[in-house]
């Protein structure tokens, strides 16, 4: 399954467009924009914004593991226990500034241009409904789907409403949008950056991947999926990190140099290396013939 430029669907249902909201429509993870204004309103503490932040920045260069994304909801999950729901709705104008100038260009153009096409656009994420709701009426996309969390009397419970956006997970979604929208996926795309996101790929007619993984890679390389390339951070302190190794063996091979130079000017000064016995050659050889005068006068004798 291969991916042109975004185009019409024929048949009687309409094609679709899902697009992954980390690394894929934004650069990095928009939990850490969550993270820093649970910071500043009190939520979190400052040693767990650090982590969170550093987090994002593993996130941006490794990609994500099942293992993390496990963690993240268990822990937002106790973060957010016992909180009204108005009060996160309150962070929202904070998490939207860290959101938006990070989102491609590029790949809103993409969507945009699905919806031109008569295509509807979804975020689909790991993240929560709420988010993907908010991103989704901001940047005018026809909706979203997050991951769910249980609401009573107007505060969150800290437990799940629903599946797990992630993985098989996320093919559950769509297919609920599907039967309810009238959405053909076997005419529609999806763009991800991640491996775990090969089960919403493989669900749809055009795969496109975006900023992938190491294994992502190899696998759209192996189905012929569409790569795009924009995540300008990680390439840039990729490249950092490669520069540094040149530099490197670049002084190791200066540093080899030099000892060899000095090596061979102190050689000079030393002189000549002298053969092995030769003064035991010198001491053993047999005297000089006497010649000249001196030599004729003893014959005469």
């Amino acid at each position: 399954m291969s991916s042109g430029s975004p185009n019409g669907h024929s048949g009687g249902e309409r094609a679709a467009a899902f697009f992954d909201l980390d690394k894929t429509l934004m650069a990095g993870s928009s939990g850490v924009f969550f993270a820093r204004a649970a910071y500043e309103s009190g939520m979190i503490s400052r040693s767990r914004l650090v982590r969170d932040v550093y987090e994002n920045l593993r996130f941006r260069l490794r990609g994500s593991t099942d293992e993390r994304a496990d963690d993240v909801r268990q822990r937002v999950g106790r973060m957010i226990a016992g909180v009204r729901v108005r009060d996160l709705e309150r962070l929202s104008p904070r998490v939207l500034a860290g959101v938006l100038p990070r989102l491609y260009p590029e790949m809103l153009a993409r969507a945009y241009a699905h919806q031109d096409a008569g295509e509807l656009v979804y975020i689909l994420t790991a993240a929560s409904q709420e988010m993907a709701d908010l991103l989704a009426h901001v940047l005018a996309f026809d909706g979203g789907l997050g991951s769910r969390s249980e609401i009573v009397d107007g505060r969150y419970t800290g437990r799940p409403a629903g599946p797990f956006n992630y993985r098989e997970g996320k093919v559950q979604a769509m297919q609920e949008l599907a039967a309810q929208e009238g959405i053909d996926l076997g005419a529609s795309y999806a763009y991800s950056d991640s491996e775990s996101d090969v089960p919403m790929l493989r669900a749809v007619r055009h795969a496109v991947v975006v900023n992938p993984d190491a294994h992502l890679r190899r696998i759209a390389a192996e189905e012929g999926w569409e790569v795009v390339e924009l995540d300008r951070l990680g390439r840039r302190l990729k490249l950092l990190a490669a520069l540094g190794a040149g530099t490197a063996l670049a002084s190791l091979g200066r540093a080899a140099i030099e000892r060899g130079a000095r090596a061979q000017l102190l050689q000079r000064a030393a002189g000549p290396p002298r053969p092995r016995g030769a003064g035991a050659a010198r001491r053993g050889a047999p005297a000089p013939r006497r010649t000249g005068a001196r030599h004729a006068r003893s014959r005469q004798r």
